[in-house]
């Protein structure tokens, strides 16, 4: 249940990350007016809400789904932790701006912070996978 849920906040930062690439690429100079704009503005929220309780579920994993070895486990969530907090705070600029071009997404998307997230999702999805086909491995 915790790794589902643990998954489900990977999936939606990747999603908004993916509909990121294909926005930049359409060369748009405003969000308004376009319902991709209007789409990224919802899928930049959705990613903020889920980078912020990713370090929370990834903890309640750790504890409730016994993954092993709990210390390294441990260390890689202060490392979560400070890649979440550095991509929300690029992400929530972006948010704030009146208006997004497709050329500053192109800017967030090669950004090192988000970078970072979409790299340490990339391991925990592949982890919580595992934890998901293998429960008795990780008990």
């Amino acid at each position: 249940m915790m790794l589902q849920n643990l998954r489900d906040h990977c999936d939606a930062v990747e999603e908004c990350y993916e509909f990121m690439l294909a926005y930049a690429a359409q060369g748009l100079p405003r969000d308004s007016g376009s319902s991709s704009g209007e789409k990224l503005r919802g899928l930049l929220r959705r990613a903020v809400e889920a980078a912020s309780l990713l370090p929370g579920a990834y903890e309640a994993a750790i504890s409730q789904e016994g993954l092993q070895p709990v210390e390294k486990h441990r260390v890689f969530l202060s490392v979560l932790t400070r890649d979440a907090g550095d991509a929300l705070a690029a992400i929530e600029l972006v948010l704030a701006q009146p208006v997004i071009s497709s050329q500053l997404i192109d800017n967030l998307n090669a950004s090192i912070h988000l970078r970072a997230l979409l790299t340490d999702l990339f391991l925990i999805d592949e982890i919580a996978k595992v934890g998901r086909s293998v429960p008795n491995s990780i008990s």
